[in-house]
């Protein structure tokens, strides 16, 4: 009996023995906290040469090219309520479109040039400023004359395009506000241009069309049978209107240097 709980006692020994082996050598809440860090192996940012995170560069500004300007419909007329004039004979074309232009530039209205007497004498001295004129004045002894009066300066000039043509004489009108002389029937008659409407300012736009004609014709209301009726005082004509009786010069109307073409009794800027 008592070997038996010696045996027993002996076998609560080993075990307790084996059971110590397995119990750590430091509390629970010891290994807690005083164990060492684990720390990742991979090496830290401080100790690599990494490069600054890469930047797109900000684009250079660029300056928006400022679209040119689209031309708009213009219009220029000198004509007022009785600046008109008819001719007082079949010769004196001439001599009323000079008394028309004055009226054209005379803002006031208070000397209106319309006297018969006085129309003769710029028939006269029209014509005695011209040369092969078939006894008649031509058209430069018409610029001589406007010149003369204080009108001017006004010089002849022949331009072989009829756009051309057209724009020279608006270009004209828009620089020195003073009307142009044309010469109509290849040599025959003349009328006043007064105005004129386009495609575009010419004093802003060096090229652009013109789409009418203001046209004074001292030989309304008869016309011609061969070149057509004479429009009214004001009328504004298309250029394919205007273009049925403003054709080239004949050359054999008058000697000249002047090239055949459309000519225009044509106001100058002053110097």
């Amino acid at each position: 009996m008592i070997g038996a709980l010696l045996r027993l006692l002996v076998w609560f020994v080993v075990l307790a023995t084996l059971l110590s082996g397995c119990t750590p050598a430091i509390r629970f809440d010891e290994a807690a906290t005083d164990r060492p860090i684990q720390t990742s192996s991979a090496p830290t940012a401080a100790g690599l040469d990494v490069p600054a995170p890469y930047r797109t560069p900000s684009p250079t500004p660029t300056t928006v090219p400022t679209p040119p300007p689209v031309p708009q419909a213009f219009a220029l007329n000198l004509y007022q309520e009785g600046d008109f004039v008819p001719q007082y004979t079949f010769d004196w074309c001439v001599a009323a479109s000079t008394q028309i232009m004055h009226n054209l530039m005379d803002d006031t209205g208070a000397g209106t040039w319309a006297d018969r007497v006085q129309q003769g004498q710029l028939w006269e001295m029209a014509r005695a400023r011209s040369f092969n004129s078939f006894n008649g004045a031509n058209p430069l002894g018409w610029a001589q004359v406007l010149t003369e009066v204080g009108m001017g300066p006004y010089a002849v000039v022949s331009i072989a395009d009829y756009e051309e043509a057209l724009q020279t004489a608006a270009r004209a009108i828009a620089r020195t506000d003073r009307p142009v002389g044309l010469v109509m029937w290849r040599g025959r008659h003349v009328w006043v241009m007064s105005g004129f409407e386009s495609l575009g300012d010419p004093e802003q736009f060096p090229e652009f069309s013109v789409t009418g004609i203001r046209v004074q014709d001292p030989l309304y209301p008869y016309g011609s049978k061969q070149w057509g009726p004479s429009p009214a005082p004001n009328a504004l004509l298309t250029p394919q209107q205007f273009a049925t009786q403003f054709v080239v010069r004949e050359p054999r109307r008058w000697s000249s240097d002047l090239p055949t073409g459309y000519m225009l009794v044509l106001p100058l800027a002053e110097a």
